[in-house]
């Protein structure tokens, strides 16, 4: 019988509403910060308040219990904010649970987010040292690992440059290099695989399951259901910040998707499963056909809009990049329609308004789609949500054949195109070139 890898018994956290990390600081802003505090305490006694805020709670996980075996590779999947990235930094021990307890067999390689377990000044080389001692390993079998830790990451030239100045894909192509090759017993990995390119996301699905196959236990937490699906023997559901599945990977897919279809039915303006700052919302999204009026079903190949609602507690916008991710029902992202890749101006917007993207024809074969929605402000993310918006294809006789391809033998797209026959130093269309052959 296999050990077990992970035991989590009764493990909850609770936060104060307004109390988060603090971001990096260099030392000059520690030691200000430090210098300030006693003032702005005195000044709060002076006004006859006190010195500690009374802030409402809420439990970001509670009564978690589960384990994983050795060997095991564990999908976790859940709706944003259900509280998986918690759950994950729990157990990477990053914060402290506020209830029950976890215990990890062997040494924990994590991945959780752009900025965790590097520090800015150091270089990479650094960094890959770094985190091989925080792993309890030698110098010299870092040092055997090292070669191969770049080569993966792609960074050869940048290795010796302070990761402070890495983009976010340099940066999560050398964590997870690092996290993957320096042989932990448990992987923690979270959606931040998300950043790097589709090239490098294959990549990293490779060599987890090279991972896993080496009797490593890994925890993989994605949107991507196609991806759980191919890595994971088992999967639990978050949702809440309670476990409501456990088991079977199809299983608990199919629980999941439920709950995102009745996620969807609710007004985007409500919704709180999202990322970004406070004062800017998506708040309405919808298709529009030909004729420019609202459906949830569009034929193959048709002209079809998506329109965007929002709102903002800013008197203008400035700087504003949006984008609709078109997914399948798995979240396998088919195409994105992006401000940035047509360069219409969005450098200012007013604080309310509607966006709308047009499409000349629909490339989507039957079948059922969802969205996801982005968009940024002055270069930081303003607004993201999955699942914002679903909407059904359904077939067309799209090429005027009486005939129409499937997802299930042709894929998901619809690629206008045409044949003909070469004859010679001619190309016939078909109609003439049969009458050719017959001569």
């Amino acid at each position: 019988m296999p050990h077990t890898a992970i035991r989590v018994e009764g493990l909850g956290k609770r936060y104060r509403l307004g109390e988060g990390a603090l971001p990096y600081q260099t030392l000059r802003e520690q030691i200000v910060r430090a210098a300030v505090q006693p003032v702005r305490r005195l000044g709060a006694v002076l006004r006859g308040g006190s010195t500690f805020t009374s802030r409402e709670t809420f439990w970001a996980l509670r009564d978690v219990s589960f384990e994983v075996s050795e060997g095991e590779v564990l999908g976790v999947v859940g709706r944003n904010g259900a509280g998986k990235t918690t759950l994950l930094k729990l157990l990477s021990r990053i914060t402290e649970p506020t209830a029950g307890r976890a215990e990890i067999a062997g040494r924990v390689g994590s991945l959780l987010e752009v900025g965790t377990g590097f520090h800015p000044e150091l270089t990479g080389r650094e960094n890959v040292f770094l985190n091989g001692a925080i792993l309890g390993m030698k110098r010299a079998e870092t040092r055997a690992k090292f070669d191969r830790i770049v080569e993966f990451a792609e960074i050869t030239r940048f290795i010796d440059t302070p990761v402070k100045f890495y983009s976010s894909g340099m940066y999560v192509r050398l964590a997870f290099s690092v996290a993957a090759h320096l042989e932990p017993h448990v992987l923690l990995i979270d959606e931040v695989l998300a950043v790097g390119d589709a090239a490098f996301q294959r990549k990293c699905l490779g060599q987890m399951e090279n991972v896993a196959r080496e009797g490593r236990t890994v925890l993989f937490v994605s949107h991507q259901l196609s991806a759980v699906r191919q890595l994971c023997s088992r999967a639990i559901l978050i949702d809440g910040g309670r476990i409501t599945g456990d088991g079977s990977v199809e299983d608990v897919i199919e629980q999941y998707l439920a709950a995102t279809f009745e996620a969807a039915a609710t007004p985007l303006a409500e919704r709180t499963d999202r990322a970004g700052d406070d004062d800017f919302r998506f708040t309405a999204a919808g298709v529009f056909n030909r004729a420019g009026d609202p459906v949830s079903v569009i034929g193959s190949g048709e002209p079809v809009s998506f329109e965007l609602s929002y709102s903002s507690g800013r008197e203008r916008l400035a700087n504003v990049a949006m984008a609709i991710h078109v997914e399948d029902l798995l979240g396998r992202r088919l195409f994105a329609l992006a401000t940035p890749f047509t360069g219409e101006d969005f450098s200012t917007l007013p604080p309310e308004g509607r966006i709308r993207c047009t499409l000349p024809s629909l490339p989507l074969v039957a079948g059922e789609y969802k969205t996801m929605l982005w968009c940024s402000v002055n270069g930081r993310l303003a607004d993201r949500i999955y699942d914002a918006l679903r909407f059904s294809v359904v077939d067309a006789d799209v090429f005027g054949s009486g005939r129409s391809p499937n997802a299930r033998h042709h894929g998901n797209f619809i690629v206008p195109h045409g044949w003909r026959v070469a004859d010679g130093d001619a190309v016939l269309p078909p109609a003439r070139a049969r009458e050719v052959g017959a001569q």
